[in-house]
């Protein structure tokens, strides 16, 4: 059986996301089911009614202290689901036709873990489509996000699920850990989903957070600063160059530097990269100082 394991905090888009999934699930030549984890307490309970018939709905309550339940939420879902493959996506993703065929085929060809392709719907920031298309072209990836993404129960059960002392950032370290631990995480380029990223000031704010989560990791997986330079430049870069700003004093042209990242972001909006950059900068800085 295959499980497509939904997400949700409070998401009216989920409604859509449901009904596009189960379209898609029972096309399927295998056997297919949808668990949503629903942490709205109740706020989604109409969504619930309308796919009562054809979904398994978990009512989930956050543990005490905790604010963001997303690794959680990610770990019961696994929990409650039947099925030896296990698929996610979020609440407001969009998938493309065949989207779900495309994103499990590899895993029963032999692969234990395939990522798909997220872009940005209409209107919503496309700041990372670009990026995103050039990474799906490889074979195999380095890590990814768990917006669309399938693996073998055995997979998850070796490395012990998600780590839930995390807030943000939980997806790539259950990517990393899946990569130490000897699994590829297969690319499935035109397993399309479309996710509404939301406007500007959305995206300033999540760049902040990926900011403090990004110092978070590698605070977790050292091993992996021996590589920063060359795998990861922005953790180093951008933090440098802000400690650095009060040299402005001294070098009135030290924020001309900006320029070289301008000048290669060009096509995907100078502005717009530079300020998201600089944000996952800041963040990056509040976390080390934490």
């Amino acid at each position: 059986m295959i499980s497509v394991v939904i997400i949700s905090k409070d998401e009216a888009s989920l409604d859509k996301t449901v009904s596009d999934v189960g379209d898609q699930a029972g096309r399927l030549a295998e056997a297919a089911e949808i668990v949503v984890v629903d942490a709205s307490d109740g706020g989604l309970d109409h969504i619930r009614r309308r796919h009562e018939t054809a979904v398994r709905w978990i009512q989930f309550k956050q543990p005490p202290g905790v604010r963001i339940s997303i690794p959680h939420q990610r770990n019961a879902g696994v929990r409650a689901a039947r099925g030896e493959i296990i698929v996610f996506t979020d609440a407001g993703c969009r998938p493309e036709p065949d989207w779900l065929a495309r994103l499990v085929a590899p895993l029963f060809q032999g692969e234990h873990v395939t990522a798909g392709l997220t872009l940005a719907t209409p209107g919503s920031t496309a700041l990372y489509d670009q990026g995103a298309q050039r990474a799906a072209q490889s074979s195999y990836l380095a890590e990814c996000s768990t917006i669309n993404l399938a693996f073998t129960r055995e997979a998850f059960n070796a490395i012990g699920g998600f780590d839930e002392t995390f807030a943000y950032g939980s997806d790539v370290d259950f990517s990393w850990r899946l990569t130490d631990a000897s699994y590829r995480i297969r690319s499935v380029p035109d397993a399309i989903v479309r996710h509404d990223w939301g406007r500007w000031r959305r995206q300033m704010r999540r760049s902040y957070q990926y900011g403090k989560a990004r110092m978070r990791l590698y605070r977790k997986h050292r091993s992996r600063l021996r590589r920063v330079l060359r795998d990861d430049p922005m953790v180093v870069v951008y933090p440098a160059f802000l400690l650095g700003l009060p040299l402005t004093v001294f070098f009135p042209y030290y924020p001309a530097l900006l320029l070289i990242p301008a000048w290669r972001n060009r096509s995907n909006g100078a502005v717009g990269v530079l300020i998201d950059h600089i944000i996952y900068g800041v963040g990056i800085l509040a976390e080390l100082v934490t």
